[in-house]
């Protein structure tokens, strides 16, 4: 989904890092990759672009978009050649263009899937901006287009580069306070547009389950190290005015191997941003609130033995650095497409759950895989 974070506002193995100067050394300049987004919405503005002037990996070197207007501001922002701006009508020439490597998918929803297959073909490395795509077969066309140009397919999770939710990650991986049994997991404000794309179905998909549910999905996913197995899951619509072709918020709950349960809500019209999760085991518990915004001030992290002192970092910034030396350095990135192909095998199955009303069998996810990360998390410059 392409938009600036939360509302309207800037919504492996290994140790866990958590300082903001753990960073490694500066790539070489000569070693730079060049990343173009496509898609120059509030997503591009207010967190993607002033991030890229941050990274040590890779550097912005091209845009696309429909917008004269916007492809003349940031050619003269970022000082981009005429050669490196392009509109859609001219997206496939990008092939030939050696300054560009990384192709970062910024568009609606039901554009994600065309725009990540053109990129592959056009011989170039792709990072879309989640949710992945409108449903699972999507995600694997995707998958395989990549991976038939052997090129790296990464989906925009942010938050896996995030020292709070790493952290999060440890702890219940690793068991710290024993076994996690109950997750909570919602993120929710009130979006006043209703003529967006995001309430349109054919273009967003669903709403609030497929741009804020997949947070909630990713978290559960990620404390447990764990594929749920069954989900239930029911929408809610109270102003029917507003909400014509999409549900208003959506409650569901997600059963995992292990035996622990998670509950989520997820609302065009309320305001929530909370992960907690809590062992079966004494009185051990951890919770990030706010959790999933961006910007400087969150999250904001605390278990039952007191406040998480962790410098920030810019997600962003993290996250974009680490893809470039993915692929400088010949090895994965750890949010490849078979992580945003598994986030949508739940949301289908939580979509059904909706239409049936009954609990739906979680079925052709890809094998879940414990993605934390070396100890060394690229490019973490603080945020604050």
């Amino acid at each position: 989904m392409a938009r600036g974070g939360i509302g309207l506002a800037v919504l492996g193995s290994g140790a866990f890092p958590a300082r903001a100067d753990d960073a490694a050394a500066p790539a070489p300049a000569n070693k730079k990759l060049g990343v173009a987004l496509v898609g120059l919405g509030n997503y591009s503005q207010s967190m993607l672009g002033p991030s890229l002037r941050e990274t040590r990996w890779c550097e912005l070197r091209g845009i696309v978009s429909g917008s004269p207007e916007k492809r003349s501001t940031w050619a003269r922002d970022f000082s981009l050649p005429a050669a490196n701006v392009y509109d859609y009508e001219h997206f496939d020439q990008i092939a030939d263009n050696p300054d560009i490597d990384i192709v970062y998918i910024v568009l609606p929803n039901f554009l994600h899937a065309e725009y990540t297959i053109r990129a592959a073909r056009a011989g170039k490395h792709v990072i879309c901006e989640k949710p992945m795509a409108m449903n699972p077969e999507e995600c694997r066309q995707m998958i395989a287009a990549c991976r038939g140009a052997n090129r790296q397919l990464s989906i925009g999770y942010r938050l896996r580069f995030d020292p709070f939710h790493l952290e999060a990650m440890r702890i219940g991986q690793e068991k710290v306070f024993g076994p996690i049994k109950l997750i909570e997991a919602s993120l929710g404000f009130n979006y006043p547009n209703p003529q967006s794309w995001r309430f349109k179905i054919k273009e967003g998909g669903g709403g609030a389950i497929m741009d804020l549910g997949v947070y909630c999905v990713e978290a559960a996913r990620y404390l447990t190290g764990e594929n749920p197995v069954r989900v239930t899951a029911q929408a809610y619509t109270f102003e029917k005015d507003r909400f014509i072709e999409i549900p208003e918020s959506y409650h569901f709950q997600m059963e995992f191997p292990n035996g622990a349960i998670s509950t989520h809500t997820v609302s065009y019209s309320s305001y929530v941003d909370r992960l907690y999760a809590a062992s079966s085991q004494g009185r051990g518990w951890i919770e990030l609130e706010p959790a999933f915004q961006g910007g400087a001030q969150a999250p904001i992290g605390r278990t039952h033995e007191g406040s998480l002192n962790i410098a920030r970092v810019n997600q962003t910034t993290v996250q974009m650095d680490d893809f470039a030396r993915c692929i400088i350095e010949g090895r994965s990135t750890r949010v490849s497409g078979e992580e945003g192909l598994a986030d949508m095998t739940v949301i289908a199955a939580i979509k059904d759950a909706v239409l049936t009303g009954r609990t739906t069998t979680v079925s052709d996810a890809p094998p879940a895989k414990r993605t934390r990360p070396a100890a060394d998390p690229s490019s973490a410059n603080a945020a604050g």
